[in-house]
């Protein structure tokens, strides 16, 4: 494997970009925590890698940030690019090095999320259209569909990987959590914390909301509407 042709680009936001973000409590701590694992997992597979946080981002919409951040690799000499998010606990360092074997015989490699996205690409610059990219459905559940007819005009053969689950909301960690695939420790102790302080928020909200509504029901006055926010 020539190293040399292939750059693995990891496109996230920082931690705190990511807690204004995703809608739950210690939403930055996970993604402190992902953030390092990503980097580690990247820095194992022996790729040069770059990353590209919301500061080294440049464009007014995530198809242009998105855009823009392949072709600065491509334009530094790279011939392949792998690009990864920050969010998918299960890919391992072993996904990309395979990734950048396949790319030295194919064109396009996809590991699709279960929400309809992707948490890897790997492309060859040949088959990088600018253009194309910008009109893609990104952040919908049709981006992987959309990829998928795209390249089968062009008669473009696409290697799918094993389909992965990202983390977008609490509902994804308890998904994660059940999946009996390989996470680290300290993700996994992190992830049953969160949970837990989910549920005791939303246990709190819920009591918090059957006092008042049995006040309610004995008042004579206007009922009462309440908007609670967890």
């Amino acid at each position: 494997m020539n190293s040399k042709k292939t750059a693995i680009l990891i496109f996230a936001q920082s931690a705190q970009r990511e807690g204004t973000l995703k809608p739950f409590k210690q939403s930055v701590v996970l993604f402190e925590e992902l953030n390092k694992q990503t980097l580690r997992k990247v820095e194992k597979s022996g790729l040069p890698y770059f990353l590209f946080s919301e500061k080294e981002q440049v464009g007014n919409t995530f198809a242009k940030r998105y855009t823009n951040a392949i072709e600065a690799i491509y334009q530094k000499g790279f011939e392949n690019i792998i690009t990864i998010g920050n969010d998918t606990p299960h890919l391992q360092t072993k996904q990309l090095t395979e990734t950048a074997k396949t790319l030295e015989q194919n064109p396009i490699v996809l590991g699709p999320s279960t929400d309809g996205g992707y948490y890897l690409m790997g492309l060859k610059k040949s088959h990088f259209n600018p253009s194309d990219f910008l009109k893609l459905p990104w952040g919908t559940s049709s981006l992987t569909r959309v990829i998928s007819k795209l390249f089968s005009a062009k008669k473009t053969r696409i290697v799918f990987l094993k389909v992965l689950q990202d983390i977008d909301a609490v509902s994804d960690i308890k998904k994660i959590l059940n999946s009996f695939k390989y996470i680290a420790v300290s993700l996994i102790k992190l992830l049953h914390s969160i949970l837990s302080s989910e549920k005791t928020v939303l246990t709190k909200n819920s009591l918090f909301l059957e006092n008042l509504l049995h006040q309610s029901y004995f008042n004579k006055g206007s009922p009462v509407f309440l908007q609670v926010q967890v």
